[in-house]
């Protein structure tokens, strides 16, 4: 059943039951036939009022910091696969009361706090991030392997060999990427580190498989991790962070004025691509919309503008069939993933609501946004 916008306050991030429980049947269906762990990653979806739904199918999250680590143990129940590139001193002990996994980015951090994790209570198992120094990844941003990079050690690093204690190896140099570019890496990380495979118990393959993505070949990606483990005998764990909730939801938008400078027209939005949807400025890209095409000779051509005063806080030109008019609704595709976790309160604008478009056809608020959230931030 489709989403019914006319029904979805504005702005509101929803998410669509079906799409959801589509993306998740076929994760639980790959980690079933190669026998790895998959993961949710908070950082790419964070969205705790569908847990009871995402409990259904898969358990357990990857995160990144302590607040992600608690929330994970709070409301998936159970402890977390931590990664973080510094740990505290202040935080660390209440990483590992919520954490099952602990990956430590340098030697340095895992010797600092190696004794703390011995005499701590907790059944830890201590992970260390490598970098294979190989990674498709082509925008610079997001590559890990880059040149002088702060994440993970590389082989030249462990010359000595992986220090006592250390269980796993975590790498975490994929993309939005396929099954293909998974294949080529693992090449690299066994010929680099291979050596040390038969002194731990797992490897995390960290997220980027997009294998809800449409084209996607998840027989592909079952065969390496299959033939994996059978080769190593190690546990393998896979944390998605887009796969979870790929093409799941929409941002819903109003048009509140349109301005023309210069002959160009501008749509000026309830929303704010700085604050609400970061990924377009960040990475750039340019989000899909419902009814919009890139520009065509003979229709209405629209900047959209945000309701932030950041000059830049605009996004490309999109054709639409008719002029747009104040009030009509602008929905941006594919906003759940990412997008949510990285907004901001700048300028102190109106946050999106968050809610839920369930497998029966109707609209549930999860959450809105007010004064007190914003003014929570800043004391």
């Amino acid at each position: 059943m489709s989403v019914n916008y006319n029904l979805i306050p504005s702005p509101c991030y929803v998410i669509d039951e079906d799409r959801f429980r589509k993306n998740l049947y076929l994760i639980k269906h790959v980690a079933d036939e190669s026998g790895a762990e998959i993961i949710l990653a908070f950082k790419g979806f964070a969205m705790w009022g569908v847990f009871d739904i995402l409990k259904e199918y898969a358990g357990g999250a990857a995160a990144s910091s302590v607040h992600e680590a608690r929330l994970c143990f709070e409301e998936i129940g159970s402890p977390a696969h931590t990664y973080s590139p510094v740990y505290k001193e202040s935080d660390f002990r209440s990483i590992l009361k919520y954490s099952s996994h602990v990956t430590f980015n340098s030697l340095n951090q895992y010797k600092k706090f190696s004794r703390v994790l011995k005499r701590s209570k907790q059944n830890i198992s201590a992970g260390l991030r490598i970098n294979p120094e190989f990674s498709e990844i082509s925008h610079g941003l997001y590559n890990p392997c880059s040149p002088g990079s702060r994440l993970g050690v590389t082989a030249e690093d462990l010359r000595n060999g992986v220090p006592e204690g250390i269980e796993g190896l975590h790498f975490h140099v994929l993309f939005e990427s396929d099954s293909y570019s998974l294949e080529k890496v693992l090449k690299v990380v066994e010929a680099k580190f291979g050596d040390f495979f038969e002194k731990i118990k797992w490897i995390n393959m960290g997220g980027g498989h997009l294998m809800t993505r449409k084209g996607y070949d998840t027989g592909h990606l079952i065969n390496i991790v299959r033939d994996f483990r059978e080769r190593t005998g190690l546990h393998v764990i896979l944390e998605p962070g887009s796969a979870f909730a790929w093409e799941t939801g929409e941002l819903v938008a109003t048009v509140e004025d349109i301005v023309e400078n210069q002959g160009i027209k501008t749509a000026i939005l309830d929303v704010s691509f700085t604050a609400h949807m970061p990924d377009c400025l960040e990475m750039p890209y340019k989000p899909a919309i419902i009814g919009a095409t890139a520009p065509v000779s003979g229709k209405p051509v629209y900047r959209l503008g945000g309701n932030s005063c950041l000059s830049g806080d605009v996004m490309g030109e999109w054709s639409f069939e008719n002029e747009l008019r104040p009030g009509e609704r602008i929905i941006f595709l594919d906003m759940i993933h990412y997008t949510m976790v990285k907004t901001t309160t700048f300028n102190g604008v109106q946050h999106p609501s968050i809610g839920l478009w369930t497998k029966e056809g109707n609209f549930r608020l999860l959450k809105k946004f007010g004064y007190t959230d914003y003014k929570g931030r800043l004391s």
